[in-house]
């Protein structure tokens, strides 16, 4: 899938990832699509509650051997 923006938060842990996307969220137009990378366990639910929680669309989210990958669509 193609992303206009990916952001890197390996390594950290939440709130951090959250975080993260939330800042590059901000910085993009309505409909652009955002993929982070993650490796905490917890993103998996924790993009789950961002998502209903700031009316963005988590268009996808994947597990890579540790690796969690979440897509979010720009409201």
């Amino acid at each position: 899938m193609d992303t206009d923006i990916e952001i890197d938060t390996r390594g950290l842990n939440c709130p951090l990832p959250i975080l993260k996307a939330k800042k590059a969220l901000t910085s993009m137009s309505s409909g652009q699509l955002l993929k982070v990378r993650s490796t905490d366990p917890g993103s998996l639910r924790d993009f789950q509650a961002f998502a209903r929680q700031t009316g963005n669309e988590l268009v996808e989210q994947s597990t890579l051997a540790d690796e969690f990958v979440h897509v979010l669509r720009r409201r």
